[in-house]
């Protein structure tokens, strides 16, 4: 194995986000089929969220803080794997596909989920600091309500997104300024995505798998 290979499957940096925040709570969307594509995505064998160690550092202290206001998180994606990514790449070249177009992107065709930004050829998500999560009232036990679900592709999940409630806004900003707060940085089109600030790799793009089973020692 050369050392760009042994690289990108090095799990040394990696850890398992639940044994940073215990109270988290996992739905991990590209293990299961209810995704934007509707397959388990390749390199998910396991419905477990990872991270490098600092960004679960992180992410703790914005869970400890969010716990005090009456909120858990709950997290959809952590650590991607690139061979997901180029998953999501197939996918978009193959035009006759588009099962799931009504739940995650109806206003927009698949093309153009590349064009924008929702999906890229190349993910921080496979840098391993990057995290799609949301908020989960713990009086209710319910999501709090953001305007929009995970990977609804369209204008309406944009964080400054003017069309929806005050309070599906200050819910939404109530995540993020949070998130800041802690070293984590959003983009402008998912109001769920952030990525840690100082992220120890912000240059290496990993493939090995999602599996608890790499991360025991």
């Amino acid at each position: 194995m050369d050392f760009e290979k042994k690289a990108i499957n090095d799990t040394s940096g990696f850890v398992l986000v639940s044994d940073y925040v215990p109270s988290i709570v996992q739905e991990i969307r590209y293990y299961s089929t209810y995704n934007f594509i509707g397959d388990r995505i390749d390199g998910y064998e396991q419905p477990c969220a990872i991270l490098t160690k600092e960004a679960a550092r992180a992410l703790k202290e914005v869970s400890n803080e969010m716990n005090v206001k009456g909120y858990r998180l709950k997290v959809f994606d952590a650590y991607r794997p690139a061979t997901a990514v180029k998953h999501f790449v197939m996918w978009g070249i193959e035009d006759l596909d588009q099962r799931m177009k009504l739940f995650f992107y109806p206003d927009l065709e698949k093309q153009e989920l590349f064009e924008q930004g929702y999906i890229a050829s190349k993910s921080s998500h496979s840098r391993g600091s990057t995290v799609d999560l949301t908020l989960l009232n713990m009086a209710t036990g319910k999501e709090v309500d953001m305007g929009s679900p995970f990977d609804y592709f369209s204008e309406k999940s944009h964080p400054d997104y003017k069309g929806v409630s005050e309070e599906q806004y200050a819910n939404r900003m109530m995540l993020r300024s949070v998130m800041l707060k802690h070293g984590f940085e959003p983009i402008d089109c998912e109001w769920w995505h952030f990525t840690l600030k100082d992220e120890p790799y912000p240059s290496t793009y990993f493939e090995f798998p999602v599996t608890a089973e790499l991360l025991k020692r």
